[in-house]
């Protein structure tokens, strides 16, 4: 179990992830993405995940650049996340789109990089080309995202290396259960996005009750929850203040009959598109 802000699990083919992280997600291209990264990584975050579609890659590699200028960390010090963006998934397109996204980035190298989404009839080419990345030393883990338990079987009839992440919608409204399980018996590391249901929970009772009874907030409760469950987790901000906060999870430890309560509140409800019906 997690202990502290930069404490790691351990990836399939050995590569250390930290639990916690910084999503960058609807976060604007530009000054907002460059100070809410620096604010993470000045303030113990060493992982960052964007996205090709984010549109704020360029953004986030500025934030690197000038946090590791200003706290002396080195590149190899953080772990950052990217994926490739639907209309480019294929082989060649793949590879083009990786390129593309280290360069503005300005990185040499990601330490992850994921399939955004399932795109039927694709997303099989699209994972032949992680595997060549991977293959060349160009990246240090492979994953998905948004894969139910049947694209990872469809994916691993034929893949060479399994994938090492699949970054999914969860939180407690949407537990997905088999899922998680599925990924714990395949040694495939869970990760969640959208951890708060974009603020949809903050306000939920039972939340709040467990949260008075530990001097938390209802969204630490919820990260302390994944962390608890596994599942690595990376909530959004662009506040110096709630970054922080967020991260304060690392000195309490939620009760079985608190975890089950909050597991008791699924409704598997989704905040974003379900991976088996999206038309983008």
């Amino acid at each position: 179990m997690a202990k502290h802000l930069q404490d790691t699990t351990t990836l399939h083919n050995g590569i250390k992830m930290p639990w916690f992280g910084l999503g960058v997600f609807k976060v604007e291209e530009g000054a907002t993405t460059v100070e809410s990264v620096k604010a993470a990584i000045k303030n113990g975050y060493r992982s960052i995940d964007t996205a090709a579609i984010y549109q704020n890659e360029t953004g986030v590699g500025q934030g690197i650049r000038e946090a590791l200028a200003e706290t002396g960390l080195s590149r190899e010090d953080l772990f950052i996340t990217s994926k490739v963006w639907n209309a480019d998934q294929g082989y060649e397109s793949t590879l083009a789109a990786y390129e593309a996204s280290l360069e503005k980035l300005g990185l040499d190298y990601l330490d992850l990089y994921l399939i955004h989404w399932p795109v039927k009839g694709k997303y099989k080419e699209t994972w032949k080309a992680l595997e060549t990345l991977y293959k060349e030393g160009r990246v240090k883990a492979i994953g998905v995202s948004n894969f139910h338990i049947h694209h990872l079987e469809d994916v691993l009839k034929d893949a060479e290396i399994k994938p090492m992440v699949n970054q999914v919608e969860y939180h407690p409204q949407l537990t997905q259960k088999d899922l998680l399980a599925y990924c714990k018996e395949q040694g495939i590391q869970f990760e969640a996005w959208s951890p708060l249901a974009q603020g949809q929970l903050l306000d939920n009772p039972v939340l709040k009750e467990i949260a008075d009874h530990y001097g938390k907030s209802v969204a630490q409760v919820i990260l302390r929850w994944d962390l608890q469950h596994g599942v690595v987790t990376i909530p959004k901000s662009i506040k110096e203040a709630r970054i922080i906060e967020n991260a304060d999870i690392f000195d309490f430890e939620l009760s079985t009959e608190d975890m089950a309560r909050i597991d008791g509140l699924n409704k598997d409800l989704r905040v974003g598109p379900d991976p088996d019906n999206f038309d983008f």
